[in-house]
C-alpha cells in the first residue's frame, strides 16, 4: 500500500523546480548586486561584472604543467600450465596542469586592484591581506583529485573583521580586496608545492568557477561587514 503520492504530475514538479532554481539564481544575483553597490558600483556595472564572472567560469588559462605522481608496477612472475611468464616492470608518470580560472580569480583580482586605487591605505591593505593569508594558509588543506580547500566561512569572517578594526570607514572595500587577495595568496599560491601530492588532472587558481573561495569570500566579506 502505498502512503506517500506526489501531489503534482511529473511536468509540474519539473516545472516547480525550475522555477525555485530561477527563484535562487534572483537571490543570488540580487545579493551579489548589493555587495558591488556598496563596493561603489552601479547596478548595471554589478551585472556586468558577475555575467563576466559567470562566463569566465568556464575559461582555465594554463600555465604551468608539473609532474605529480611516479607510479611503478614492479615485475611480476605467473604461471600458466607449467610456463612461467614474466610481465615487464611498469614505470609512468601522472602529470597536473595549473591553470588560472577567468572568472574565479582574474575577474576578482581585477576588481580587487580597482578597488586599491579608490583613496585606500596602502599599508592598511597590505596589513589587511597579510593577516587574510596567514589565517586562509593555516587552514588550507590539499585534497586528493581536486585541489586546495579552505572552510568556507573562515576567509570573510577574518577578511571582514580585519577590515572593521584597520579601517571602519572603508571596510566594505578593504574586506574585498582583503578576502580575494588573501585567500589567493594564502589558499592558492602559497600551497602550489602541494600540488604534487594531488593526483588530479587540472587544478585551477580560482577554483570551480563563480562558486569559488575567491570570488564568494569577496562578495561574503562586504555583506558581513554591512551587517556587522
Amino acid at each position: 500500500m502505498r502512503y506517500i503520492y506526489s501531489p503534482l504530475a511529473l511536468p509540474f514538479i519539473i516545472l516547480f523546480l525550475i522555477f525555485i532554481l530561477f527563484l535562487l539564481a534572483i537571490v543570488q544575483v540580487g545579493v551579489a548586486t548589493y555587495a558591488f553597490y556598496r563596493l561603489g558600483f552601479t547596478p548595471t556595472q554589478a551585472l556586468q561584472i558577475l555575467f563576466l564572472s559567470l562566463i569566465g567560469s568556464f575559461i582555465n588559462i594554463p600555465v604551468k604543467e608539473v609532474k605529480t605522481e611516479i607510479i611503478y608496477s614492479p615485475p611480476k612472475e605467473v604461471s600458466f600450465f607449467g610456463f612461467r611468464y614474466i610481465i615487464p616492470a611498469i614505470k609512468f608518470e601522472r602529470k597536473t596542469i595549473i591553470a588560472v580560472n577567468f572568472g574565479g580569480a582574474i575577474v576578482p583580482f581585477i576588481v580587487s586592484i580597482y578597488l586599491i586605487t579608490q583613496n585606500l591605505s596602502l599599508a592598511d591593505i597590505v596589513a589587511g591581506i597579510s593577516v587574510v593569508s596567514v589565517v586562509s594558509y593555516l587552514f588550507a588543506r590539499p585534497i586528493h583529485g581536486l585541489g586546495i580547500a579552505v572552510p568556507a566561512f573562515i576567509p570573510p569572517i577574518t577578511s571582514a573583521l580585519t577590515a572593521i578594526v584597520i579601517d571602519p570607514i572603508n571596510a566594505p572595500k578593504l574586506a574585498y580586496i582583503c578576502g580575494t587577495l588573501g585567500v589567493l595568496i594564502g589558499a592558492d599560491i602559497l600551497n602550489l608545492r602541494k600540488v604534487y601530492r594531488l593526483g588530479a588532472p587540472v587544478v585551477s587558481i580560482g577554483g570551480a568557477g563563480t562558486f569559488d573561495g575567491i570570488f564568494l569570500t569577496g562578495i561574503f566579506s562586504v555583506l558581513l561587514v554591512t551587517l556587522i
